[in-house]
Order: structure tokens, then C-alpha cells, then sequence
């Protein structure tokens, strides 16, 4: 029966795993973001709000490796719904095993109501539209793709001096952020949970490389100019998938899913090598084994950039219903980080 103080914050989220990474989404008590656009909202709750996004990813309510997402009203006559996403170092641009989490939390609990098969989700994000399709069966969600905003070729066989590693040889791509992709054999790295904390390091220790090496830009918006993380690329476990990833991004964070987004970058990066067509799938396990699916859905012009529209599948589950409390005499109310 006990009730928290008045003065308390009171946030309640749904949290969920697409593929194992985690999604807490932000159902209520975030205040409201200002803005015409969600990059808009970006960078008002950056300025204005980051201290929550540290309180609600940080520990004691989260941990390094937390990631979640604000759903907000769409900024797109035709939208269905805005979103941002957040995680250890700020709020990233766009997330694959989010907008796949997301379309699983807000049908099964009713944020959205959406008719036909599959039901079909037009999301606002940081990068753009982005469209999730969510088949069902008997009411329940069984699975769910998404068309992801144009996804390009920035640099190929680029290399790079590593500290601490040496010569390195990488390429970059876009998928709704950018990612220097890497091939784990020529680093001698296996991509296994084992060696976690040697990809943290190694992957850290590329992305700083490679921002210092090559400045990106953006065709549009220099605020989706920036390194998002490194991807490692190797053999899969399972004969049966195409090859296996492992994402560092942000501060450290290592990436339990396959990464939507950086398969999204990876089926731009095989169709611009003519090492697969359009509609043609390729499974990319992650470091726990579980899979998405890419393809090419259609190539289209962006800017200066031959792209495309990447197709990325998943499924995701919901673990938990919180409410999370910030009492404002706690001097750790907005948060820390051990590793």
C-alpha cells in the first residue's frame, strides 16, 4: 500500500529484448520534447533532459549496456508515432532491434491500435521514416520487419593505425548511423561472449582511430554525421547463417543483438560489391547466436549516394513492467557506471 512522496519522479516503462538487447520504453513520466522535428526533440531532451537519460540507463536502474527509447507524437502527418532512443552516452539517430522492440511493446499493450496483416507501424525517427510490419497470429505478434531509411557506401578499404593494434583495414557505411566495419580474422578476435571485454577494448579503440582518420558528413543533416560504433564481421557458428556481428557502439556498449542498424549498412555494403542482388536474404547471427535477417528491399538515389532501402527482421519479448522512482534527496539520483 505505501505511496512514494509527491515530490518524487515517477517514470513507467515496458521493458522487452529484441534478439537479447534490452529496450525499456518510456511509457510516462518523461516530460514533454518541443520540436517540429524529432532530431528537433533530439537535441532539446540532449540539452534539457540528459541527466533522466543517465537516471533511467545508468545504474542502480539500468547498467552500462541498457538502451531504451521515448515514444513521442509523430512529426509527420502520415506517422504513427515519433521516437527517440537513448543509451549509455546520449540518444543515437536510429536502433533496428528498437524499432523491432518497439512495434512488439506498442501492439501488445495497446499504445497503438493498428489494423489489416501485417499491421503496419510508420515510425519518425532521428534518420527518418523508418515503416515496421508486424505479422500476427491470433492477436500476438510473431514477428516484425522493418524498411529502414536509405543505407549507403561512405568508404571502402580504408586503413587505419590502431594504437595498441596496429594497421587495420575497415570500411564505412551508413545504416541510420554510421559504422567502420572490420573482419575479426585478419584482428584475430572471436566473436564469442568469452571474449567480451577484449571487443569492448579493440572496438573502442578502432571507432576513436577512424573518427580522428575520416571526417563524415551527412547529405542533409550534419547531426547524423558522426561514428557511431565499430562492427566486427566473421564467420557465422551455425553453418546455416551468413556470418555472424558484433557491434561496439556509444561509450562501450556492446551489442547483444545482430544490430539493425548495422545490418542495414551491411546490405548496403554487399550491394554495392555485387555480393547480393535485391531481395535477396542473408542471417547474421549476433554474439549470443540469435538472428536477423537482411536484405536489399530497393535501391534508390540519396544525395550524392547510390543506396538502399534496407529490409532488417526480428523478433522481440517482453520481460518487464516497471516504475521507476528518483527520489530528489538521493545524491546518486541521476545515476552511475562501473564497469
Amino acid at each position: 500500500m505505501w505511496q512514494p512522496p509527491d515530490d518524487w519522479q515517477l517514470i513507467t516503462t515496458i521493458d522487452a529484448h529484441t534478439a537479447g538487447e534490452p529496450l525499456r520504453v518510456i511509457v510516462e513520466g518523461f516530460p514533454t520534447l518541443p520540436g517540429d522535428t524529432i532530431l528537433a526533440k533530439r537535441r532539446y531532451a540532449h540539452e534539457q533532459w540528459d541527466h533522466l537519460r543517465r537516471a533511467l540507463m545508468w545504474e542502480p536502474r539500468g547498467h552500462a549496456d541498457m538502451y531504451g527509447c521515448i515514444v513521442t507524437e509523430p512529426v509527420t502527418p502520415d506517422g504513427t508515432l515519433g521516437v527517440l532512443f537513448l543509451h549509455n552516452e546520449g540518444f543515437s539517430t536510429m536502433c533496428g532491434h528498437g524499432v523491432i522492440g518497439l512495434a512488439v511493446v506498442a501492439l501488445a499493450t495497446g499504445m497503438i491500435r493498428v489494423p489489416g496483416e501485417p499491421a503496419v507501424i510508420k515510425m519518425d525517427t532521428p534518420a527518418g521514416r523508418v515503416t515496421a510490419y508486424a505479422t500476427r497470429e491470433r492477436g500476438r505478434v510473431t514477428t516484425v520487419y522493418f524498411h529502414n531509411v536509405p543505407s549507403y557506401v561512405f568508404a571502402l578499404d580504408q586503413v587505419v593505425n590502431v594504437p595498441g593494434v596496429g594497421q587495420v583495414r575497415y570500411d564505412v557505411a551508413f545504416g541510420g548511423a554510421y559504422y567502420a566495419f572490420v573482419q575479426a580474422d585478419e584482428l584475430g578476435v572471436q566473436l564469442d561472449v568469452a571474449n567480451a571485454r577484449t571487443l569492448i577494448d579493440v572496438g573502442m579503440r578502432i571507432k576513436q582511430a577512424v573518427m580522428a582518420a575520416l571526417p563524415l558528413t551527412h547529405p542533409f543533416d550534419p547531426d547524423l554525421a558522426f561514428l557511431y560504433g565499430t562492427i566486427f564481421v566473421g564467420a557465422a557458428h551455425n553453418p546455416a547463417h551468413h556470418s555472424r556481428n558484433v557491434c561496439i557502439f556509444a561509450e562501450g556498449e556492446l551489442d547483444r543483438s545482430p544490430t539493425g542498424t548495422g545490418v542495414s549498412a551491411r546490405a548496403a555494403l554487399h550491394f554495392a560489391r555485387g555480393e547480393i542482388g535485391l531481395n535477396e536474404p542473408f542471417v547474421v547471427e549476433s554474439i549470443l547466436g540469435t538472428t536477423f535477417i537482411g536484405s536489399v528491399h530497393a535501391a534508390t538515389p540519396f544525395g550524392p549516394y547510390q543506396a538502399v532501402i534496407p529490409q532488417v527482421e526480428g523478433m522481440a519479448y517482453i520481460c518487464g513492467r516497471n516504475q521507476l522512482l528518483i527520489d530528489p534527496t538521493d545524491p546518486l539520483r541521476h545515476g552511475f557506471l562501473i564497469r
